[in-house]
């Protein structure tokens, strides 16, 4: 169990709620809305997605790596959606047949995973071909002023909250054989500077190779 997030997990709501209600929630809403069949959350948090889920869902799988933070999906869960299945897997390492979903949700969670190449290999891998990744990221700043001050912080916003405040996501989904067939850049409201660039869309699952 991770000691940052035993800490972090009882405020992490209260921390980002000035960002949800300033329009994050929005971009949850927008994106979630349509999600259909049947979807698998990586590093779900606190549940704090599960309101903005449409009717279009088949089946729901929710997982986080970090116990703290599964005792407060669980009873997000049971609140928001109680037919949903919670489990205990990194995303790095997800315990599911290959092409078991219509789509992969993955919200501020890219930042944070020890690997992001293999969290994206899984998440194609158990995507059927044509399924969709959705997701909410922030990201590396287009601005070089920002991106090196991004660059200076990040060892410390790393030991903190266990985030990579500079990674080139974006560019990662492309390079492990997704397609981009939507994406916004924008940015986080009522955050800090270092984590304002955002990106928000979705990406086609290729064949896995």
């Amino acid at each position: 169990m991770s000691l940052r997030w035993t800490i972090l997990a009882p405020a992490y709501d209260r921390m980002s709620r000035n960002s949800e209600e300033a329009g994050l929630g929005d971009l949850r809403q927008g994106l979630l809305a349509d999600a259909a069949g049947r979807v698998l959350e990586i590093g779900a948090g606190t549940g704090v997605n599960l309101p903005h889920y449409g009717e279009g869902i088949e089946s729901l799988v929710l997982t986080d790596p970090e116990r703290p933070m599964l005792r407060r999906l669980q009873r997000a869960a049971h609140e928001h959606a109680p037919d949903a299945q919670v489990l205990q897997a990194p995303a790095e390492d997800l315990p599911f047949e290959d092409g078991s979903f219509d789509a992969v949700v993955s919200t501020l969670v890219l930042c944070g995973v020890e690997s992001q190449p293999r969290a994206l290999q899984e998440a194609r891998r158990v995507l059927r071909p044509g399924g969709r990744l959705v997701f909410i990221e922030h990201v590396r700043a287009d601005d070089p002023g920002l991106a090196r001050f991004q660059d200076r912080i990040n060892w410390l916003n790393r030991l903190l909250v266990g985030c990579e405040c500079n990674r080139r996501t974006l560019s990662a989904i492309e390079a492990e054989g997704f397609e981009v067939s939507h994406v916004e850049k924008t940015t986080t409201p009522k955050a800090p500077k270092f984590v304002r660039p955002l990106i928000v869309g979705s990406a086609v699952a290729g064949s896995p190779p």
